[in-house]
């Protein structure tokens, strides 16, 4: 017999596959690297939590719910610092487009 518990965790389980699938859509159709940084870090890193949050919600034991919570962080912690590098590599390589940029906090004064 299901629980409520199981339904949330089920539900969080797709709707985070949903956005991970969204964001890997994203990557592919999105036409620069800032656009495409923007949809492999924003709806993965949702993503992954909400997948998380489904875990934790199935399983419910004391070890796992620390590992996922260990994850999380580690979720939470990288992929801004990854979006972060991925874009000022863009940028000192000079494949960003300047003229779309509305403040750019980089260029030479």
């Amino acid at each position: 017999m299901a629980t409520a518990a199981d339904w949330l965790g089920a539900a969080c389980l797709v709707g985070g596959a949903l956005l991970a699938l969204a964001a890997g859509i994203g990557v592919l159709r999105f036409p620069d690297v800032l656009d495409r940084m923007h949809a492999a870090t924003k709806p993965q890193v949702l993503g992954v939590l909400l997948l998380l949050a489904g875990l934790a919600l199935r399983l419910r034991t004391p070890r796992d719910l620390g590992m996922v919570a260990l994850v999380a962080v580690f979720q939470l912690a990288t992929a801004p610092v990854a979006a972060q590098m991925i874009a000022r590599a863009a940028y000192r390589s000079g494949r960003v487009d300047r003229s779309l940029l509305d403040a750019d906090e980089l260029a030479d004064r």
